[in-house]
């Protein structure tokens, strides 16, 4: 239900906390908060929001934005009533709350990015939450939104002041290597561990076509391999493999940060990737094909390797299950490194939206109310608030009616790989803990007894799926987070895209050896010339306040 997928001090909130756990007004305040919780109080408040008309999301008869059996149950619940100022599709909300801003018309809480919340606090536009929140919000609110040690809180205050709650979600998303495993086992390849096991896999799945399509490759890339979003064609991980990583920042060793797209290792990887690339191992046309159509390789039998996220098997699917029957088999491997030392797998920090209340908001407990309510009912429904998620009738129906939500945060930390796979192999259902592990343990159940369909949630979460090779990564410390988590500067904000439009340039023409690999250098003096200096400087000035 929430994309998914750091133990910096949130000292205000402490403070704040243990003034009031030691002040004559405890007992009052406790029972406020767990009122808010469970809907007792004096009577209905009325918070207005803004909300997005997904793609995804199916009402139930006669049901909409301004009438449903969400809102109906949060008014009943908890005593809060939710409206909309508007509503408007998923491609046009980001711009539609951009001009919103700028009118000044602000409902009483929406979401915002960090650049906005950064600038919606400067314009004073914004309520100081850091009294409402430890006031209303419950222990388990409190205790669900700093199980990361307080990193995602605290990307949320300013000059100590919480200026908006976080829209949080597991930052620990990896990514893996995705090989044909019935391929290695006809070939007689060994599962790969290093980046030389990787290329040797790339040539053999070209030069011997096991799928037999005639035109074989041995990497999937698309066209946006760099992007985020990218969860699966990319080569984010293929560069972790060198030990390079796609613009964050790092330490440099001399108690400063730097940014990772100008690193030599960099360079390296693109050394690599334009071999690859000469020897036909990549698709040519990887630069005109968004992800799906990369994909269609991989359904076809064209391409038996792609680096992806936990979610990949659910595509891969498309080509491994067809008519019922299983034709493809696959394994999923950590990201194989290019020398002795692991491969770490780079990470963000696990919040890039915010929930901001509106300075001019009457009520804005009711924001906090709808917090714990959806804490809550997120992680332990009763019968009779499954509601939240699937509406009146209470039954999964594929309608994604959990959307309707105003506001969501997901689990910062699961584990989910160390109970998964040791339940799903002992048919254990007494480990499972959290609602998504006991739906993930019946989706793999299906597919244990017969349920084809279902096969990628078992290469997911079963005993030597995606989910089990998690907990060595976790323990070994084998990933590296962005160590940036300030709003943008001012030079981030103005020059970012420009330079990530020309890294990406060059990176390509260096990948299709359109240039030499030696034209990385070039870049690097462009990118420092461009703004990459100035914007260095501010996230360090930004850094020697964080120590």
């Amino acid at each position: 239900m929430k994309k998914t997928t750091k133990t910096l001090s949130f000292a205000a909130l402490a403070m704040s906390l243990a003034v009031t756990a030691c002040s004559s007004n405890a007992n009052e305040s406790e029972n406020k908060a767990d009122n808010a919780a469970s809907g007792q109080g004096s009577g209905v408040i009325e918070v207005s929001t803004v909300s997005p008309s997904d793609q995804y999301l199916k009402f139930d008869e006669g049901e909409n934005f301004t009438k449903n059996a969400v809102y109906d149950a949060y008014e009943k619940d908890i005593g809060v009533k939710v409206t909309n100022k508007w509503v408007a599709d998923t491609s046009q909300f980001k711009e539609k709350v951009k001009i919103t801003i700028a009118s000044g018309d602000l409902p009483d809480f929406f979401p915002v990015n960090a650049t906005q919340l950064k600038e919606l606090t400067e314009a004073d536009m914004i309520m100081d939450l850091t009294e409402v929140y430890n006031k209303y919000a419950t222990d388990e609110t409190k205790k669900y939104l700093t199980m990361d040690g307080g990193m995602q809180m605290k990307t949320a205050m300013f000059d100590n002041k919480l200026m908006a709650i976080p829209n949080t979600y597991n930052p620990y998303n990896y990514q893996f290597l995705y090989v044909r495993t019935d391929w290695l086992k006809k070939l007689n390849l060994p599962e790969p561990k290093t980046m030389a096991d990787m290329m040797t896999i790339a040539e053999a799945f070209k030069t011997k076509d096991p799928g037999g399509t005639g035109k074989p490759y041995g990497l999937a890339i698309s066209k946006n391999p760099f992007n985020i979003e990218t969860g699966v064609t990319g080569l984010r991980a293929f560069l972790n493999g060198y030990h390079a990583y796609e613009n964050i920042w790092i330490e440099d060793g001399k108690g400063g940060l730097v940014n990772s797209d100008i690193q030599p290792q960099v360079k390296q990887a693109l050394a690599a990737l334009q071999d690859m690339f000469k020897k036909g191992l990549i698709d040519p046309e990887f630069a005109v094909k968004d992800a799906e159509k990369e994909a269609e390789l991989i359904y076809g039998n064209g391409i038996g390797m792609v680096y992806g996220a936990s979610w990949t098997p659910a595509q891969l699917v498309k080509g491994a299950v067809k008519d019922g029957k299983e034709v493809q088999e696959w394994g999923a491997f950590p990201i194989p490194t290019v020398d002795s030392n692991p491969a770490l797998s780079q990470i963000g920090l696990g919040v890039d939206e915010y929930y901001v209340v509106s300075k001019k908001a009457k009520h804005p407990e009711g924001v906090i109310k709808l917090l714990n309510q959806w804490i809550a009912v997120d992680n332990h429904p009763t019968e009779e608030q499954k509601v939240y998620e699937f509406g009146k009738d209470r039954k999964e129906k594929g309608n994604n009616y959990w959307l309707i939500n105003p506001l969501r945060v997901g689990k910062q930390i699961d584990n989910n790989g160390e109970v998964l796979p040791k339940a799903i192999a002992n048919k254990d259902t007494g480990i499972l803990e959290s609602k998504d592990q006991k739906t993930r343990y019946e989706r793999a159940m299906k597919y244990v007894n017969g349920d084809t369909s279902m096969w990628w949630e078992y290469l997911i979460s079963g005993p030597n799926g995606v989910y089990s090779l998690i907990p060595a990564i976790q323990k070994n410390k084998q990933y590296l987070q962005n160590k940036f988590y300030g709003a943008p500067t001012p030079t981030m904000a103005e020059r970012q895209e420009i330079l990530l439009k020309k890294r990406d340039e060059v990176y390509f023409k260096i990948i299709m050896n359109q240039v030499s690999v030696d034209e990385f250098d070039k870049f690097v003096e462009e990118w420092k010339k461009l703004g990459g200096d100035a914007m260095t400087k501010e996230v360090n000035e930004w850094y020697k306040t964080k120590k």
